[in-house]
């Protein structure tokens, strides 16, 4: 314990030159014992440093490897996606181009089945209106033809005499029945 208490009391003092011996002065031994124990380190572990550096940079340069495999993959997997993309636009338009003319289409298609039923319509209803005004007109005849036919026989009876007058109807009644057959 002294000799640490002297090495603290002799701090301001060197010892000479020529002398061999245990320096206890820790602030002159400091610089010298560190530089030594670097030196050492250096020495033997130059190795160790040197494979310790030399994984480190293996492992870097593995992992920048890997990274750019990686990268290259995901490159080559955006490419692919962007591919799809465009396959799956060029097939959402045509679907919608598609769409479209075939909405247009049955657009058209119902169009022109509406103008040939209403067509059809009208020549339903201009039948119809031939077709009653034909009966409406045959009507009109049979009352004139009836009631000329009444004033005939009105006519005949007053200036006919029985014999002559059931002739006549025989007659008439003749061309009635042969009217009706037809």
């Amino acid at each position: 314990m002294k000799n640490v208490t002297d090495s603290f009391a002799s701090l301001g003092h060197w010892p000479s030159a020529g002398s061999f011996g245990f320096n206890t002065d820790i602030l002159a031994t400091n610089p010298i014992n560190l530089s030594v124990v670097i030196g050492i380190l250096i020495f033997f572990g130059k190795g160790v440093l040197s494979d310790l550096l030399d994984n480190r940079k293996q492992r870097i340069l593995n992992t920048i490897r890997n990274s750019e495999e990686l990268r290259g993959r995901a490159i080559e997997q955006l490419e692919k996606a962007r591919a799809r993309l465009r396959k799956v636009e060029m097939e959402a338009d045509q679907f919608r181009v598609n769409g479209y003319s075939e909405i247009e289409q049955e657009k058209s298609n119902l169009i022109n089945s509406t103008y040939k039923t209403l067509e059809q319509l009208e020549n339903y209803k201009n039948e119809t209106i031939q077709f009653e005004q034909q009966r409406a007109i045959n009507q009109v005849r049979q009352r004139v033809f009836q009631q000329a036919l009444q004033g005939a026989i009105g006519t005949l009876n007053s200036c006919l005499n029985n014999e002559l007058h059931l002739r006549t109807i025989s007659a008439n009644i003749g061309m009635l029945g042969a009217m009706k057959k037809k």
